[in-house]
């Protein structure tokens, strides 16, 4: 029986008809709590979004609960805290080992963009300002605390929560939010059954109120054989004398790409061509699955074989050596949607070679440099200034690292009633219609589909 004195009122920051920005506020009686924080990447008219104040008193957010350290998920942190937030930001303790590395270099590229653009000016922007400094981002993080997966953790009398086993990347989870004796499942982005690092995700076994990805809710992954692809890709690049580069995300994609190579490699299916892995975020990561062996399932020899076997960069010159080096390679560089990082100068250098072949290995959103790759645009826009698109341009989707609509529905699976609703979030609206159709016409839930800023209240 519902309580009316028992509100609960949920607001939609981001990821709400999008891939990106996730934030959620919810609003109690006893506590106020902030699920995740993170940046709207991709369309102009989204990132704009991120240097507006959020729509909601931000002092009187008791806590923010991350459910993993990805840009889209923690990149707005430092902002909410200059908007006035002062209390605890909580996440497992690889999620904030992983945002902190994020944040720091996050930071480090805002400055420098916009120091670059003042210099060059190339900004209508007078000055160019970064969207937060590093020592914004240093504040952030004092406000860190890690908690332990899988227990419950006691924020009121009445409100309660727990990280659950994730997959997708090292320390992510789905949180379980108890409320006035109502569930509030959140499922963060939930990983692939299979995983070259991973474990298998843990499914939540109840949930009155399910607040679920739709990022791939209208697609399965292909099934593609990723290492003969990878394998031919080296291959016809040794035999071009050019250069195969991979847009990547530095958190769980690079250190994937890395092991698949080295596996490749010393299965005697490729050559030992150099591999540069150019992200110093990326080594950053490396670190923490080297500090967090119980979240992955590489043995510490493996890894260790795998790190020695790549080129890890060590500076900027590092990167020009690399570009100049006429012989054949493969470039593992951030970021992986093309939005900024090392790759952006691989590929000023480099995209108008027709021996130069770019494998885009993740989601693409909307608005961003590697969509419009994706889509075959035949020329692209870096600092400034339009490059013709010469490069062959290969796509291998089954190396997401987020679920596909079968591996949903499979961690919905678990949960043993019927929620009173779902809704759908972290999806475009093809796919979450799509998700929508499907969830009614095979489960007979009923399903939401928030806009950005919607408000709902529910009486529990």
């Amino acid at each position: 029986m519902t309580n009316p004195l028992n509100p609960v009122k949920i607001t939609f920051l981001g990821a709400s008809q999008v891939v990106t920005g996730s934030k959620y506020f919810i609003e109690t009686t006893e506590v106020n709590i902030l699920l995740d924080c993170g940046m709207f990447q991709g369309l102009k008219e989204l990132r704009e979004l991120n240097w507006q104040d959020l729509p909601i008193n931000v002092p009187s957010i008791d806590i923010v609960l991350l459910t993993h350290g990805h840009l889209d998920h923690v990149g707005y942190l430092p902002r909410l805290m200059r908007q006035g937030f002062t209390g605890k930001i909580i996440g497992t303790a690889p999620t904030l080992a992983i945002a902190e590395i994020i944040l720091k270099d996050s930071a480090k590229i805002h400055e420098e963009e916009a120091e670059k653009a003042n210099k060059e000016n190339y900004t209508k922007h007078k000055p160019a300002l970064p969207f937060y400094t590093i020592r914004d981002a240093e504040k952030t993080i004092g406000l860190f605390e890690a908690k332990d997966s899988g227990k419950w953790e006691s924020l009121t009398d009445a409100c309660k929560y727990r990280f659950q086993y994730n997959g997708h990347i090292l320390g992510a989870t789905f949180i379980e939010l108890d409320i006035f004796e109502k569930r509030f499942v959140f499922s963060g982005d939930i990983g692939r059954q299979e995983d070259y690092l991973l474990d298998a995700p843990n499914r939540p076994e109840w949930a009155d109120y399910l607040f679920i990805e739709s990022t791939y809710g209208n697609k399965l992954h292909p099934k593609e054989d990723v290492e003969a692809i990878l394998s031919e890709l080296v291959k016809e690049t040794i035999h071009n004398k050019g250069a195969l580069i991979i847009p990547s995300f530095a958190v769980e994609r690079l250190q994937t790409l890395m092991y698949i190579l080295y596996k490749l490699y010393k299965e005697n299916r490729i050559p030992n061509i150099p591999i540069i892995v150019d992200s110093p975020m990326g080594q950053n990561v490396l670190e923490v699955f080297r500090q967090f062996p119980d979240w992955h399932k590489l043995s510490a020899s493996e890894y260790d074989a795998m790190c020695q076997h790549v080129t890890i960069t060590e500076s900027f010159r590092d990167t020009w050596k690399a570009i100049d080096d006429k012989r054949a390679k493969v470039v593992i560089a951030g970021s992986g949607m093309v939005t900024g990082g090392r790759v952006l100068t691989y590929l000023e250098q480099l995209i108008d070679e027709v021996k130069t072949t770019v494998l885009l290995v993740g989601y693409q959103a909307e608005g961003t440099r590697g969509r419009l790759l994706l889509d075959g645009a035949h020329e692209i826009k870096f600092y400034g200034k339009y490059y013709p698109v010469k490069a062959r341009v290969e796509h291998l989707e089954s190396l997401s690292a987020h679920a596909d609509q079968k591996d949903i529905l499979h961690w919905m699976g678990g949960i043993k009633n019927v929620p009173e609703n779902v809704f759908l979030i972290h999806g475009e609206p093809a796919a979450m219609d799509a998700f929508r159709v499907k969830i009614q016409t095979e489960l007979k839930w009923s399903v939401s589909m928030p806009k950005l800023n919607d408000v709902i209240t529910l009486h529990v």
